[in-house]
């Protein structure tokens, strides 16, 4: 399996807490989409020999394109892959986006999968986020989505400043009201360069409490699985059969294209990242020349990934395959490494597989750190 991603680097309005690449200028819209079909066509040998089974549509805000700019880009991604019979199309979408016309639109031009982010049900967090909708607007959204789709996924956000536990939980249980297939939840983070950053550096703004995010996180993880839902990735869960297949791809370790500025690529062996401005790199694929730059993995750097993609999902990291492809002495470090987690009951050991148990798994990018390979052992 194999995917595409597309970025869309365009928004109404820039949320305080967002690092994306993004701009809110929007005046060379129609000359970005051209070029994201340029550099379609110019990467189509670099799956010759895959299965495209997942399309996905990320930004930035893709929703802002005309329902005719996303078919396009879906047709020439059609003409020049092999592209499977009942591939995911994901469109991730914000709620003022989406009227009725526009749900039927993206339908008609091939889009079946909506990643709606919602982020809060509370407009006192959206104003302090400065999101572009409002709550009725997200519930609008929702009462209306599943007349088009069946496979909807939304956004939320935990540790908002000012946001209690019960009114974490509220935000909750009026998202389990409308029987979504898929969830994504994500700890408020402060990045450096965003309104947060900033706001939150000249004290207008409190700093992120660790300890409430956890209180959020827990409670998310538990009142989750009650309905039903599988915690399969550390931010996402789904019901049976709506896992995100672009997601579950990255975290396998699978091969997928990034189209677009800022976008990522990776073939199994080589990194690649396309440079972050919009006006250069529309200049660079006007002009023919590198908009990217890349890097060849070394052992180190692989085994590091699988070690931090694995530990975050539900599947663990299995010490055959991890054996198999780095050897026997990495398969002893990992297992020394990984010694006083296992005796404090952060993460288990099951099947061959180490996985992280439910009291690990808001540290889990800090435990797997610990795991990680500095030199080859």
């Amino acid at each position: 399996m194999s995917s595409i991603y597309i970025h869309i680097p365009f928004c109404k309005q820039a949320c305080y807490y967002c690092d994306f690449h993004f701009s809110t200028n929007r005046q060379r819209q129609e000359e970005m989409v051209r070029a994201l079909i340029k550099e379609i066509r110019m990467r189509r040998s670099e799956m010759e020999n895959r299965i495209v089974e997942s399309i996905y549509f990320g930004g930035g805000t893709p929703s802002v394109l005309k329902p005719e700019e996303i078919e396009s880009i879906i047709k020439v991604i059609f003409t020049n892959f092999k592209v499977s019979n009942d591939p995911e199309i994901t469109l991730e979408a914000n709620p003022d986006d989406l009227d009725e016309e526009r749900l039927e639109a993206y339908k008609d031009v091939g889009v079946n999968r909506l990643s709606i982010g919602v982020q809060s049900f509370r407009d006192t967090d959206l104003i302090w986020m400065n999101r572009s909708h409002t709550a009725r607007q997200a519930e609008l959204c929702l009462e209306g989505v599943f007349k088009y789709y069946e496979n909807v996924s939304i956004d939320l956000i935990y540790g908002i400043p000012g946001m209690s536990l019960e009114e974490w939980d509220e935000n909750l249980r009026k998202a389990l009201r409308y029987n979504l297939p898929h969830l994504s939840a994500y700890a408020l983070t402060v990045e450096e360069g965003t309104v947060l950053y900033h706001n939150v550096q000249k004290g207008k703004a409190p700093p992120i409490d660790e300890i409430r995010a956890e209180e959020d996180f827990f409670h998310l993880v538990t009142l989750l699985s009650v309905e039903g839902y599988d915690h399969y990735e550390i931010s996402n869960f789904g019901k049976p059969g709506f896992y995100s297949r672009n997601n579950s791809s990255y975290w396998q370790g699978k091969p997928y294209i990034g189209i677009g500025p800022s976008a990522h690529s990776y073939d199994g062996n080589v990194r690649r990242w396309n440079i972050r401005n919009n006006r250069k790199y529309l200049k660079a694929l006007e002009e023919g020349i590198a908009f990217y730059q890349d890097e060849v993995l070394s052992k180190v750097d692989k085994y590091n990934e699988y070690v931090m993609t694995g530990l975050r999902t539900q599947w663990g990291i299995s010490l055959q395959v991890l054996e198999t492809d780095f050897g026997p002495a990495q398969r002893e470090y990992l297992l020394r490494q990984a010694t006083q987690y296992l005796k404090e009951g952060y993460l288990v050991l099951k099947n061959n597989r180490l996985l992280v148990t439910h009291k690990g798994k808001f540290l889990v990018d800090g435990i797997a750190s610990d795991l990680f390979m500095i030199n080859l052992v």
